[in-house]
């Protein structure tokens, strides 16, 4: 899986960015979206200025599934559906149980097609279990080089960055990072932000779940790292407690045809962060995450009325 994008250091990129044209003033460029909308949506990774569509594709629970042919097949699907609208980071992990197992499946179903920025996690206390966790995630996605590894929800962080460092030097991944999730241990992935050379951080962010705007997603935009948001819809939490309840009209304004899109695209047109990573075990609601890359993104007053509104339902 080859990309032509060379890394920059953080200081020429932000360099750069501070000549562009941004959204919402300070945030980062929006890439794409053209007069006809139908450019998908990217953003730039800040450690080397390669851009990424900022809808992405999350694993758990959804492609945990067993060695069953139908299984295998639906997932295939939604590879080529998400594959086919312009998606690009897809986000596993070896906690997912046969996720990554079932992504490897289906690319190699679909000719590893270009464009898949392939993303997963180390997740164990053992830092000998984590290198051979690393190892085996390159198997199961049939990679040479993984576009992003992680260390999942911080377990032994210190000694798996070590690891990550490594394998980087080799060539064995391009992109390093760490994740949280459900809204945990902010005070301690601040202390990392600070302290180490991250190209990406994962963490909760959605449109009630906003308490990473106040120190994680500006520390992460001085620190130059790119934000993955997980959990965008609390699982289905919020598309079941909004679903009785009609769009605003002016979701128009912003190409917003059902709730997906407006929850998701509220989430992206943060200026901090990158990508969104929904999960989905249906064909059709993949389609409909991937209406939330093309079009208008909400500017800040926009945004402002988006949280008004959910508020009041």
């Amino acid at each position: 899986m080859k990309h032509p994008f060379p890394r920059r250091s953080r200081r020429s990129f932000l360099r750069w960015m501070a000549g562009s044209a941004v959204a919402f003033g300070a945030g980062w460029p929006l890439v794409g979206g053209t007069a006809e909308g139908r450019e998908p949506q990217r953003k730039p990774i800040p450690s080397s200025g390669e851009e990424i569509p900022v809808i992405g594709m999350g694993t758990w629970i959804t492609f945990n599934v067993p060695e069953d042919p139908e299984a295998l097949a639906v997932r295939t699907r939604i590879l080529d559906t998400f594959v086919r609208r312009g998606g690009g980071l897809i986000d596993s992990s070896p906690m997912y149980g046969r996720a990554e197992a079932v992504v490897g499946h289906g690319l190699r179903e679909l000719g590893h097609p270009e464009g898949v920025f392939s993303a997963t996690k180390i997740w164990t206390r053992s830092t000998s279990t984590g290198r051979d966790q690393h190892a085996e995630s390159r198997d199961l996605w049939g990679v040479d080089t993984l576009d992003l590894q992680q260390v999942h929800n911080l377990q032994n962080w210190e000694a798996h960055l070590e690891t990550l460092r490594e394998r980087r030097e080799a060539g064995e991944v391009r992109y390093i990072g760490v994740t949280t999730s459900h809204g945990r241990r902010h005070d301690e992935l601040e202390r990392i932000l600070r302290r180490e050379d991250l190209d990406f951080v994962q963490l909760t962010y959605n449109i009630l779940d906003r308490e990473a705007e106040q120190r994680l997603l500006p520390l992460a935009r001085e620190r130059g790292v790119a934000v993955i948001a997980n959990r965008p819809f609390r699982r289905k939490a919020l598309l079941n407690q909004f679903a009785g309840h009609p769009l605003p009209e002016w979701a128009a304004e912003i190409e917003c045809e059902n709730w997906p899109q407006f929850l998701l695209k509220f989430i992206v047109s943060h200026p901090d962060v990158t990508c969104a990573i929904p999960a989905t075990s249906v064909v059709a609601h993949m389609e409909e995450n991937m209406g939330a890359l093309y079009g208008p993104m909400p500017d800040a007053g926009m945004r402002s009325r988006m949280v008004a509104y959910v508020q009041d339902l």
